[in-house]
C-alpha cells in the first residue's frame, strides 16, 4: 500500500503544477502562440539537463550496464510492436491527424518528466532507478525524431541516420556515458566549480517535471474543456497506454524473468501517462497540437486512478 500513497501523493502534487500555467494564458500573461516555446525549452534545455542528473546519480557496475541494454531492447521492441499495431489498425486514416497521433499516443509513456520523481520516491535507496529511466526516454526519443515524427508529419525525410545520432536524448547520453562507465561523479567531493555544475545541472533537470506541467496546463486553457471528455479515441489511446501497455509489458517481463529491479522501473513508466512529448512534438511540428494535448491531458487527470492501481501490483 506504500507504493499506493506514495504514487498518489506524487501525480496530485504533478497535476497542481499545470494550475499556474492555466492561469496564464486564461489571464493573457502568456499568449497561446508561445506555448512551443516553452516546448522547446523542455525539449532541449531541462531534458537533456534530467540525462545528466540522472546518470550522474547511478553508480556503474557490470550487471547494471548489461541490465540497461537489456532494459533499451525491450522497451524499443514493446513500443514498436504497439505502434505498428496501431499503424496497420488506422493504415486507412492515416490521412486524418487525430488518427496520426492516436497511433502514437497509444504507446508512448510520460516516463522521465514523471517516471523519474515518481520512481524516485517508490524506491528512494536506489540510485540506479533513474538510470533505467534515461533507457526508456532514450528509446522512445530515437522513436520519437524519426519514427514518431514521420508518422506525425506523414513526411519520410525524418528517417535519417542524423535524426537518430543527432538529437537531445542521445547528445545528451553521449555526454554522460563517460563519466558513469569511468564512476566519476560531476559533484563537490572533486571540486567547488564541478560541484557548482552539478547544482545547475540538478536544477535543470528537476524542472522537467514543473514544466511539463505548466505547458500542459498552458494548452488546456487553449481549448474547451469539455471537448477533453467528448473524443472516443482519447479514451481509446488513454486506455491503451495506461492500462494495456504496461500489463502487456508485465507479462512479457514476467516470462522473462528479468532482473527484479529492471522489471519494477519498467512497468511503473509504462503505466506513466500519456508522454507529455506527444505534445511537444505536435507542438513543434506544427500539426494535431489540439488533439494531442487532449489525449495528454486526459491520460495525465486519469493517471491519478490508474497509476497507483498500477502501482500496487509490484
Amino acid at each position: 500500500m506504500q507504493e499506493f500513497k506514495t504514487t498518489l501523493i506524487m501525480v496530485g502534487i504533478m497535476l497542481a503544477y499545470a494550475v499556474p500555467g492555466f492561469i496564464l494564458v486564461k489571464t493573457k500573461f502568456v499568449k497561446s502562440d508561445n506555448i512551443s516555446a516553452f516546448s522547446k525549452l523542455l525539449m532541449f534545455v531541462c531534458q537533456p539537463a534530467l540525462t545528466l542528473y540522472s546518470f550522474n546519480k547511478a553508480d556503474f557496475t557490470k550487471q547494471l550496464g548489461i541490465n540497461l541494454l537489456i532494459f533499451l531492447g525491450l522497451i524499443t521492441a514493446a513500443q514498436l510492436i504497439f505502434i505498428g499495431i496501431f499503424y496497420l489498425i488506422f493504415r486507412k486514416k492515416q490521412g486524418d491527424i487525430k488518427y496520426r497521433i492516436t497511433t502514437i499516443a497509444t504507446t508512448l509513456s510520460n516516463c522521465s518528466f514523471l517516471g523519474v520523481p515518481l520512481l524516485e520516491a517508490i524506491f528512494p535507496d536506489s540510485p540506479n532507478v533513474a538510470a533505467y529511466s534515461m533507457m526508456y526516454f532514450l528509446s522512445m526519443s530515437l522513436l520519437g525524431w524519426t519514427l514518431v515524427s514521420t508518422i506525425i508529419t506523414c513526411n519520410k525525410k525524418y528517417i535519417s541516420i542524423k535524426k537518430i545520432l543527432i538529437n537531445p536524448a542521445t547528445i545528451s547520453i553521449a555526454i554522460s556515458l563517460p563519466f558513469f562507465f569511468t564512476g566519476f561523479k560531476i559533484g563537490f567531493e572533486n571540486g567547488e566549480l564541478l560541484g557548482q555544475i552539478d547544482n545547475m545541472i540538478s536544477i535543470l533537470g528537476k524542472m522537467t517535471t514543473p514544466l511539463c506541467m505548466l505547458v500542459m496546463g498552458m494548452r488546456l486553457a487553449t481549448i474547451k474543456f469539455k471537448s477533453l471528455f467528448t473524443n472516443w479515441m482519447q479514451y481509446f489511446a488513454v486506455v491503451i497506454n495506461q492500462l494495456i501497455f504496461p500489463l502487456f509489458v508485465l507479462a512479457i517481463l514476467t516470462l522473462l524473468k528479468v532482473d527484479a529491479e529492471l522489471k519494477s522501473c519498467m512497468f511503473i513508466m509504462c503505466a506513466c501517462p500519456v508522454a507529455a512529448v506527444v505534445q511537444n512534438y505536435a507542438e513543434i511540428l506544427g500539426e494535431g497540437q489540439d488533439i494531442a494535448a487532449n489525449m495528454v491531458l486526459l491520460g495525465t487527470m486519469t493517471s491519478i486512478a490508474t497509476l497507483p492501481l498500477m502501482a500496487l501490483l509490484i
